[in-house]
């Protein structure tokens, strides 16, 4: 029986081969490993593109474990600061010193009511009842965005400012708060500002809401960590290097402020600047600008001098866009009462775990009631509100 051999070239035969420009057969080559040859190409280009387009966050740091994540980071090239033109800089040694420095104390303190409204006020004839008998204790600022107002009260009369156009979700609605802080402020007496709407309604008397905002500690900007689409969503990288991700926050618009972060409020242009660039609505982010400009502008600069709940009530339970609305028929007194009565601020994130979040509502470390007032009501509920003024607003 014969067994059939291969030849086997020997080292020598194949370097005789390629010296005399033969190649020796495919079959008889080295086996290049060409997944380790791939592997290496791969980590190449992570290397490169991490080196190129370093993560800005820890959490960023994905083709890690989070323990390699930091000493990764460190290897990386610090990111360039960018030069604060001559506005930023002075802006922010205002903010600065606004914080420390002591506030005069007037001898008639009052507080700033102003309505940012498109055009006349429903309500008129409510706040008449909500103001009557406590002259020098208040003033009235009114911003119609559409049509000159038509004032049903003389405590309105000639106190409309200078408006212009406020388009929704964009930087023109922190435009004309600014409008409004600025014409307030021109008052030295003025020492809390009241952002309200046409559709709000006082839920106590004067005394009770004059007495809750100038014995407070407190300016009341709701502020609130939402990580969902409708929260951080709507971040993006164009706001480094002033504002990180884990800065970002979210909240309603309806503030009640102390003098001096009125003053900051206008004093600011370094953040200011990055919202009005990059915090626009339909921009895929949906970014909404006043419902994160002044959240993230005090969450960074002064975080324990706000309450992170507006003393204005909204009740979006019901998941739209804008949030529930009373019409006549829904306006009674167990309605207004049980608002009055809520001592707890309420917030759910708009991701799908929709995680719900109650804080106890406290003013000067004690557990109080919430909210001074209430919307959105619709002009039809006027006569109802009216009638039960007197009985749900009393102590």
């Amino acid at each position: 029986m014969k067994v059939s051999q291969v030849w086997q070239r020997s080292p020598k035969d194949v370097a005789l081969m390629l010296a005399n420009g033969t190649r020796p057969h495919r079959s008889f080559q080295a086996k290049r490993p060409m997944w380790i040859m791939i592997l290496l190409g791969l980590v190449c280009l992570s290397l490169i593109g991490a080196y190129v387009y370093p993560p800005r966050h820890y959490s960023a740091c994905y083709f890690f474990a989070s323990s390699m994540c930091t000493p990764f980071k460190d290897w990386l090239p610090a990111r360039p600061s960018r030069e604060r033109t001559d506005e930023e800089l002075a802006a922010s040694v205002v903010m600065r010193d606004l914080l420390t420095m002591p506030m005069p104390k007037p001898r008639s303190p009052k507080i700033a009511f102003m309505f940012l409204t498109p055009g006349s006020l429903p309500f008129e004839k409510l706040w008449e009842k909500f103001f009557a008998g406590h002259d020098g204790r208040f003033s009235i600022y009114v911003h119609a965005s559409r049509e000159k107002p038509v004032h049903t009260s003389p405590l309105f009369i000639g106190r409309d400012i200078h408006s212009d156009k406020v388009v929704w979700g964009k930087i023109s609605m922190v435009d004309a708060e600014k409008r409004l802080l600025a014409n307030a402020l021109e008052d030295p007496d003025n020492q809390y500002f009241v952002l309200l709407s046409d559709s709000c309604v006082p839920l106590h008397n004067f005394d009770y809401v004059y007495n809750y905002l100038m014995g407070s500690n407190m300016s009341y900007i709701d502020c609130f960590l939402d990580p969902g689409p409708h929260g951080n969503g709507r971040y993006s990288n164009d706001f480094l290097p002033e504002v990180e991700e884990s800065q970002f926050r979210k909240g309603a618009q309806w503030f009640a402020i102390k003098r001096r972060h009125a003053l900051m409020i206008l004093a600011d242009s370094l953040y200011y600047t990055k919202f009005k660039l990059y915090c626009k609505p339909g921009d895929g982010r949906n970014c909404i600008a006043d419902e994160h400009y002044l959240p993230t502008l005090f969450h960074i600069l002064d975080p324990q001098g706000i309450a992170n709940w507006s003393v204005t009530h909204v009740d979006w339970s019901e998941g739209k866009w804008h949030p529930k609305s009373y019409r006549a028929q829904d306006v009674t007194y167990e309605l207004l009462k049980n608002i009055t009565s809520i001592d707890e601020s309420f917030h759910v994130t708009s991701d799908e775990k929709k995680v719900v979040t109650l804080n106890p509502c406290l003013w000067n470390g004690s557990k109080r009631p919430c909210y001074l007032f209430a919307r959105k009501f619709y002009p039809e509920a006027l006569d109802n509100v009216l009638n039960l003024f007197s009985n749900y607003t009393a102590v």
